[in-house]
């Protein structure tokens, strides 16, 4: 997936964030910036090692980002219990911050960020408040947000460059209920035809679009 992969720590507001971090090729020296890549639900199953998640990190590390993919809270060794999207928007915030002031070379580099399911939720709320239009006013060159739990959590207004994928047969989070959130902001949602919540046998396809996203002009 990367050309290695290391673990490292951020402090949220409920203790300690394990994460996983996977540098391209070329090393934290050669990136082109960073990503952060956030997991479904943790009552549920969800952790970093998701296969929607690491195959967005495996665009994210061929693209040339170190690629940052948390645990929340009350996964691993992530501190603290479940809190229903709130409490982790404001970990991973924080997250952002500390990795500016800890990496400013990679920081003054491109930054993607991305979510899968309650991931989608938490990512929609981190651009609120870390994005261009926030009191941080930080550039976010992409934003994905796969799977989105738009019937579940609340998702956040997004620019209308975000890449939106959903599965046409999901069953967790209804392509419906996606409409309805992006119908309102005019955005785009790409389908994937006979594509489930997790997509499977369907994430070289995920991937191409990934790419495709992270590339454009």
């Amino acid at each position: 997936m990367a050309a290695s992969t290391d673990t490292l720590t951020f402090t949220g507001q409920a203790g300690l964030i394990d994460c996983a971090l996977d540098i391209p090729d070329g090393g934290m020296e050669g990136a082109i910036g960073w990503a952060l890549v956030l997991h479904p639900h943790p009552l549920f199953g969800g952790t970093r090692d998701n296969k929607v998640v690491t195959t967005l990190s495996r665009a994210c590390v061929q693209e040339g980002f170190v690629t940052v993919r948390p645990n929340f809270r009350g996964i691993g060794k992530s501190e603290g219990v479940f809190d229903n999207g709130i409490g982790e928007a404001a970990d991973m915030a924080d997250l952002v911050d500390q990795f500016r002031e800890r990496y400013p070379a990679l920081a003054a580099g491109r930054f993607a960020l991305a979510g899968f399911s309650f991931g989608s939720a938490v990512a929609s709320q981190v651009f609120a408040a870390c994005g261009p239009d926030s009191p941080r006013g930080l550039p976010v060159s992409a934003l994905m947000l796969l799977g989105t739990a738009a019937s579940r959590f609340q998702v956040a207004t997004v620019p209308e460059d975000t890449l939106v994928i959903h599965g046409e047969q999901d069953d967790t989070v209804p392509l419906s209920s996606v409409m309805d959130w992006a119908r309102p902001q005019s955005l785009p949602v790409t389908v994937i035809p006979g594509a489930g919540h997790f997509f499977h046998g369907n994430l070289t396809i995920v991937k191409r679009l990934v790419l495709a996203h992270l590339t454009r002009p």
